[in-house]
């Protein structure tokens, strides 16, 4: 597990972090299709908070893409470094989870956020901002649609309909369980939403959401359970 220490020079305004995110957002590659799924490695982060510790844990999972086995993961613990402000959660999120992704002994692949990329009210969710930092192929699977709208999509699993800014598509609500509400997947950086949704699909064969978040979510909060005591004594 690594221990991350406030970055320098971090915004500390509003202002400041919204100015960060329309300079890093015109770095955004949208016109790369992606690594095709099922091949290489696919890598899930997610991040726990204690906001009564003032503590975040960030982990990051790599699997087989083919098998969907565990190859590697690691762990990462910090200071909250920005306030809770809708639309800037990734300056809270990114320190941490840029050094789980560190501390990898192998290259992640295809990382895929528990969150928004393009389906931002900015276009510039955690998925972009961190595909934008590291130069890795990047998507968002959210469990909600943020502020945007869509109609249900189709019954069967791998239906999807187009998630809504006015008429602008940002990304897909995808059926990734007959039956059962569907997923919000967006472009994050280095990667088509049609090769973001087969991603998607493919990491999802018994549950809702993908397995690099179902097993990152998992170890972030069981990080958070062990580290948070012993930061909140320092």
């Amino acid at each position: 597990m690594t221990t991350v220490r406030t970055p320098a020079g971090r915004p500390v305004t509003e202002e400041e972090a919204r100015a960060v995110q329309d300079a890093l957002r015109e770095r955004v590659v949208r016109d790369e299709a992606g690594p095709p799924p099922g091949t290489g490695r696919v890598t899930g982060v997610d991040v726990a908070y204690d906001d009564v510790r003032d503590v975040v844990a960030a982990a990051a999972v790599v699997l087989d893409a083919a098998t969907l086995d565990v190859v590697a993961e690691s762990t990462a613990v910090g200071r909250i470094s920005f306030p809770y402000v809708p639309g800037l959660l990734a300056f809270r999120e990114i320190p941490t989870v840029l050094a789980a992704l560190d501390a990898l002994p192998c290259e992640p692949g295809l990382v895929v956020c528990d969150g928004y990329g393009l389906a931002h009210p900015r276009r510039f969710g955690l998925a972009s901002h961190l595909g934008v930092l590291t130069g890795l192929p990047t998507i968002g699977v959210a469990k909600n649609p943020f502020t945007f709208s869509y109609d249900e999509p189709a019954a069967p699993r791998g239906s999807t309909s187009p998630l809504l800014s006015g008429s602008e598509e940002v990304g897909r609500a995808l059926r990734t369980r007959a039956g059962v509400k569907p997923v919000f997947v967006s472009v994050g950086h280095r990667v088509s939403l049609d090769n973001a949704c087969a991603h998607t699909l493919a990491l999802t064969p018994a549950y809702r959401l993908p397995e690099t978040t179902r097993r990152a979510d998992a170890l972030c909060r069981r990080t958070l359970r062990e580290a948070a005591p012993a930061l909140t004594r320092e």
